[in-house]
């Protein structure tokens, strides 16, 4: 009896990501500054998002330009801005459809924020909306049943423009490093399965 209390105790082995159980909420005390490794790990869900919110920024500005000066892109045809709005909306999509499927369920685990009654899940709904009436506008544009007019498109893009921009810098914000270290270890963040 004395030789089994003196044997260190048998940890078993880590969980996959998966049945990681959620941990207590994030605690308001400060923490300790990040070394550069952490600050690397901690951030790269905010900085992956980054790059992908860019590219809708800047697609959208482009639409958004042309329709408020009235004017297309030097040597960018009609057809050529119709199909830059479809891929836009298409593009955006799937990126909310990903996020929704695979990225959200696990970081609502811990994070508020991602959970779908909250505010990041309302917002794509009301971006979906815009791209819906969106697609529909260029829609009949690309199949001649109305004209394309580009400040009415104008009006279509400011209806969501507004909390479309909201969201990419939320969502980013959400993932940035000193908010993600509040609620996973940085064994956890090695473990995310994107």
């Amino acid at each position: 009896m004395g030789d089994a209390a003196a044997q260190p105790p048998v940890s078993a082995p880590p969980k996959p990501f998966e049945e990681a159980a959620p941990s207590a909420p994030a605690q308001s005390e400060p923490l300790p500054k990040l070394t550069p490794v952490e600050l690397r790990i901690f951030n790269r869900l905010a900085e992956h998002m980054d790059h992908f919110h860019n590219m809708f920024r800047r697609t959208w500005t482009t639409l958004h330009t042309a329709c408020a000066t009235d004017t297309r892109p030097p040597g960018m045809s009609i057809r050529a801005f119709l199909t830059t709005g479809l891929d836009f909306c298409a593009h955006l999509e799937a990126h909310h459809g990903i996020e929704e499927a695979h990225v959200f369920p696990v970081l609502a685990r811990k994070m508020p924020a991602f959970r779908r009654e909250l505010q990041l899940l309302s917002q794509h709904q009301e971006i979906h909306t815009g791209l819906e009436k969106m697609r529909a506008y260029l829609e009949e544009c690309r199949r001649g049943e109305r004209e394309l007019r580009l400040g009415e498109l104008k009006e279509v893009l400011d209806g969501f423009g507004s909390v479309l921009w909201t969201h990419l810098d939320e969502e980013v914000r959400e993932l940035g490093a000193e908010n993600m270290r509040r609620f996973w270890t940085v064994e956890e963040m090695r473990r995310m399965p994107f």
